[in-house]
């Protein structure tokens, strides 16, 4: 600008008359320094987004998962198979208790935790459990623990098959949704930043070698807030201040290494069958994930997936084919209390 030209012109003089007295590969030094320094306030600064607990700890988290499977088949044989479709609908409060913690490398730690999963029933006042279940309950409960190690995994978990099917994916929903932002590997994240990951698909399928190409990125910073569930089964927003949460934006696809022609799976091969064809999906996930305490508290995720397999005998004699469209959604959030019930009127 035109009255900023003075103070450069001085400034250029200055200049000029310090170089008589020192040498130039100083001014290179200090030119370096202040363009680092400049550059380090620009930079965003590092968050750790990795959850940080203490043994003791308990948290409940409210699960919503629905899918919508529609199967065709189309079969040779005598008995045609007629159409199918599955739907799943699961609203669950799940109980997070932390049992252990132990060291601590660049923030993070090897926590051991167990979850109790209760379903919850909007019909019925009576059945809404409470965030807290007392010892005599906990007594009584099924428990699925596990390890979280260092780097985001999950490792030693027990208790899980023991639950009914849809039970077991709403609770693979969460893990996945809990974990997201710690499987980011260095110690800490920034806005803008990326980071990929890999992960086989180990649901039974009648297509080998499938996997998930996961791309994450820190897209902002939001006001966020935990819920408190009503007495109805539904929740609101809880009364506590909002926090500030690291927004995480996560697409994956479903690809396939397997050959189309023969892309039959090893427990498939024991039982003497052969599988040709095709599976691809898409998911899109957003995770609000607390910069104070690295708990993510609020996700959402919609899925689709497509299946066009054939699966025949060895010898390809009894051929059936499936063609398979299944779309999902699903719902995790921090749940901070019970709403009270409200008073009847007098």
């Amino acid at each position: 600008m035109i009255f900023l030209m003075p103070d450069l012109l001085s400034s250029r003089i200055l200049i000029s008359a310090t170089r008589a007295r020192y040498p130039s590969a100083v001014f290179a030094l200090v030119a370096l320094l202040v363009t680092s320094f400049c550059a380090a306030k620009e930079r965003p600064a590092q968050v750790n987004l990795f959850p940080r607990l203490k043994a003791g700890q308990t948290f409940a988290y409210q699960i919503s998962y629905h899918s919508d499977k529609q199967i065709q088949t189309r079969s040779n044989v005598i008995v045609a198979i007629p159409a199918d479709s599955a739907k799943v609908d699961v609203s669950a409060l799940l109980h997070l208790e932390v049992l252990g913690v132990q060291g601590q490398v660049d923030n993070r730690a090897l926590i051991h935790a167990r979850t109790k999963f209760e379903i919850l029933n909007p019909d019925s006042r009576l059945k809404v459990p409470r965030i807290e279940p007392s010892d005599k309950q906990l007594q009584k409960q099924d428990f699925v623990e596990f390890t979280i190690r260092a780097d985001g995994r999950l490792d030693r978990v027990t208790g899980l098959d023991a639950m009914p099917p849809e039970q077991q994916q709403a609770w693979q929903e969460w893990a996945s949704r809990f974990l997201l932002a710690a499987e980011f590997r260095t110690p800490g994240g920034r806005i803008a930043q990326k980071w990929n990951s890999v992960e086989k698909e180990n649901s039974p399928s009648p297509i080998a070698g499938l996997r998930w190409i996961r791309e994450s990125t820190y897209v902002r910073d939001e006001p966020c807030r935990a819920v408190q569930l009503t007495m109805q089964g539904s929740v609101s927003p809880a009364d506590a201040e909002p926090e500030t949460c690291a927004v995480i934006l996560t697409n994956a696809s479903l690809n396939q290494d397997s050959n189309s022609k023969n892309a039959t799976p090893e427990d498939f091969k024991v039982h003497a069958l052969r599988t040709a064809g095709t599976a691809r999906g898409a998911n899109r996930i957003i995770t609000y994930v607390s910069l104070k305490t690295g708990l993510v508290v609020r996700a959402t995720e919609e899925a689709s997936q497509q299946m066009n397999v054939t699966v025949a005998k060895a010898d390809g004699s009894n051929r059936i084919h499936y063609d398979v469209n299944a779309r999902s959604h699903s719902e995790v959030v921090l749940v901070v209390q019970t709403a009270p019930e409200p008073k009847a009127p007098q």
